[in-house]
């Protein structure tokens, strides 16, 4: 069983918005720092976001800021995206990611998974 279900993503005009979502099966998120990444065609995963615990906060790529905002819902066990103002460089694969140890480990790079199979994100006109 993966640790997380992605999902949200779809099809989206430049300047739209979306929400994505990862909700985690038969473990908790409560204790632990969750990231999302990106995967474009061609290109190397991309750490967008993620949110720690306690004091750690929230963290985002210079490229999102300011457009994607994160939070988490722990009785939900579930992580979102809210992604406005969205460009054509925002397509790909949206996963999730989670580590015990604060944001600025799991944004250097995707941590041991296996992973969930992510949601797909396409900006189009």
């Amino acid at each position: 069983q993966l640790p997380f279900v992605e999902s949200g993503g779809g099809l989206e005009q430049p300047g739209g918005s979306l929400r994505v979502s990862c909700a985690a099966s038969g473990w908790t998120i409560e204790y632990y720092s969750v990231g999302w990444y990106r995967k474009a065609p061609g290109k190397h995963n991309e750490a967008v976001s993620c949110i720690g615990t306690g004091t750690d906060g929230v963290h985002y790529a210079d490229s999102v800021k300011g457009r994607f905002s994160i939070s988490r819902d722990n009785a939900k066990n579930t992580v979102y995206l809210q992604m406005n103002s969205l460009k054509l460089e925002d397509t790909g694969v949206y996963f999730c990611v989670a580590d015990g140890r604060p944001c600025n480990y799991i944004l250097s790079g995707v941590p041991p998974g296996p992973w969930g199979q992510g949601t797909q994100v396409t900006v189009s006109s």
